[in-house]
């Protein structure tokens, strides 16, 4: 991925989404379509991609996926590429949608942990942007089209350097350290069994190579 500024928003007039709309309902190929209100608000679907890297901490009876942890909450790895998708209006902000997305799936991490991206494809190439908390999502969906070729949506943790880590609790902190524990040793392993088939092999070949005559 390659990052980019966030492009300026051009706002459509009333009668422009109004076309944008109908555009949008005629290539509809998933029956996801928008609805245009009478005050000027629409509705419509998003599809979110999960890309998590640090476990997320939900209710235990609503957990799946693998299992870091179990007690009253419970921490967990979510699938790569999990695709959720959420019915949204065009007020809606993308802190928003990033809290009702937890909402819907129990998840009890603060919101503020993560952060939402487009990702869009340009000449060839793929172009992610981290959207600021006031954009609106559905905007972007419509201005783009439903092609999801052409915009997608992102939620993934914040950089390590923004992690805001007064935002997780110290059950959470101490369950992150025992799963960096965890996978630290299981590369150590690996690392150790590696260079001992490497020593193996080299020994092997200094013992062909002197072998008395």
């Amino acid at each position: 991925d390659v990052q980019k500024e966030r492009e300026p928003h051009v706002y459509l007039s009333k009668e422009e989404v109004k076309e944008k709309i109908q555009s949008y309902n005629s290539s509809v190929t998933d029956k996801l379509k928008m609805t245009l209100n009478a005050n000027g608000i629409y509705t419509g679907f998003i599809k979110v991609q999960m890309e998590l890297c640090r476990p997320i901490t939900v209710q235990s009876s609503q957990s799946q996926g693998r299992c870091a942890h179990s007690n009253n909450e419970t921490a967990f790895y979510l699938p790569d590429g999990w695709v959720n998708t959420l019915h949204i209006s065009s007020t809606n902000t993308v802190r928003e949608v990033i809290e009702a997305l937890l909402k819907k799936f129990f998840v009890a991490d603060n919101p503020a942990k993560f952060a939402l991206y487009k990702r869009c494809h340009k000449e060839d190439q793929v172009y992610t942007c981290k959207l600021s908390d006031r954009e609106h999502p559905l905007y972007l969906r419509l201005v783009a089209g439903p092609r999801t070729e052409m915009l997608s949506f992102v939620l993934r943790e914040h950089e390590t350097g923004e992690v805001m880590w007064e935002a997780f609790s110290i059950p959470e902190l101490q369950n992150f350290l025992r799963i960096l524990d965890k996978e630290e040793n299981e590369q150590l392993q690996i690392l150790k069994k590696r260079y001992a088939a490497y020593r193996d092999k080299l020994e092997e070949a200094l013992g062909g190579v002197w072998k008395p005559g």
